[in-house]
C-alpha cells in the first residue's frame, strides 16, 4: 500500500537508500594470476601490494586527501570468469587500518588460472564500482599483467566502457621476461598497455622490467594515484592521455591465441 500511494503522487515518504560514505578515491587493484606466472612471482605481487599499503609515503597520500580516507578492493584475475575477490571494499584512513588490509592480503596463498582476459577483469572492476557503498571523488582501476588480452571482449571496448563512466584505468605492465614465458607474450607490452588498456582522466602506466623493481613500482604508482597527480601516459611523459586512437593492433593477443597451429605436427 505504501508503494501504491507513493506512485499516486501523494507525497508519502519511502525508505531512502543508505547514503554512500564519501572517500577521496575508490581504488580497485586488479592483479594478474595467469599461468604464465610462477608461484614465486605470484607471492612477490601479493607481498608488494601489502607492503606498499603500509609504506609511510602511501599512508601519507591516503591521509593527505580531502577526506583523509580511501576505499579499496583487491581481486586476482586470469581468463573470463576467473576473478577471485581477495579483499572486498574496505576503508583505509590510518596506518592501523592499512596494516589490517595488508594482513588480509597475505593470509592466504594466491592461485593461478588459465588464459588472460584483461577485458573480463575490467568488467569485473566495473561491477565492483556499481556495488560499492562508498562515493569517491575519483574512481581508479590499477591493473597489472604480463601479457595481452586473449579471451573475452576486445580490451579497448572494455576500457572505453569504464572511461565513459569517468573511471580511470592505470596500468602496471610486467615486462620481466621471467617465469613461464610463452608464445602468447608481446615484446612491447608497455605500448600495448598504453594504446589498448589504460584510459581516463590522468591515466598512466608504469612498466616493471625486473621483479626486483616491483615493490617500489607499486609504492610509486599508489602514491601517484592517491595523490591524484597522474597526468601522463607514462610516469615521465608530459602529455595527458585520453582514450586512445592509433594504429596499434589491440587484438594482437587474440590473434596469437587463434594461430596455434604451431602446437600440432603436420599430418
Amino acid at each position: 500500500m505504501r508503494a501504491v500511494l507513493a506512485s499516486l503522487g501523494l507525497g508519502l515518504a519511502v525508505d531512502p537508500a543508505p547514503a554512500q560514505q564519501p572517500v577521496d578515491v575508490e581504488l580497485v587493484l586488479a592483479v594478474d594470476v595467469s599461468l604464465s606466472m610462477s608461484h614465486e612471482e605470484l607471492e612477490i605481487q601479493r607481498r608488494g601490494y601489502a607492503g606498499a599499503l603500509v609504506h609511510d609515503d602511501v599512508v601519507a597520500a591516503i591521509q593527505g586527501g580531502l577526506h583523509g580516507r580511501i576505499a579499496i578492493a583487491y581481486f586476482e584475475w586470469a581468463g573470463m570468469g576467473s576473478q577471485r575477490l581477495v579483499l572486498p571494499w574496505t576503508m583505509i584512513s590510518s596506518l592501523d587500518e592499512a596494516r589490517q588490509v595488508a594482513g588480509h592480503l597475505t593470509a592466504d596463498p594466491p592461485s593461478s588460472a588459465r588464459r588472460t582476459s584483461i577485458s573480463g577483469a575490467l568488467d569485473f572492476a566495473l561491477t565492483l564500482f556499481q556495488e560499492s557503498s562508498f562515493r569517491g571523488l575519483r574512481r581508479v582501476v590499477d591493473i597489472s599483467g604480463d601479457g595481452p588480452n586473449n579471451q573475452g571482449l576486445p580490451v579497448d571496448i572494455a576500457r572505453d566502457a569504464l572511461v565513459s563512466r569517468g573511471i580511470t584505468i592505470n596500468g602496471l605492465p610486467l615486462m620481466t621476461n621471467g617465469g613461464l614465458t610463452t608464445r602468447f607474450d608481446v615484446r612491447d607490452l608497455d605500448a600495448y598497455y598504453s594504446e589498448c588498456v589504460i584510459g581516463g582522466p590522468g591515466a598512466f602506466m608504469l612498466p616493471v622490467d625486473d621483479w626486483d623493481q616491483f615493490a617500489e613500482a607499486v609504492r610509486r604508482k599508489l602514491v601517484i594515484e592517491l595523490a591524484g597527480t597522474g597526468r601522463s601516459q607514462t610516469a615521465n611523459s608530459p602529455q595527458t592521455l585520453q582514450v586512445q586512437a592509433s594504429d596499434y593492433d589491440c587484438m594482437v593477443g587474440e590473434k596469437m591465441w587463434d594461430d596455434r597451429s604451431w602446437r600440432w605436427p603436420a599430418p
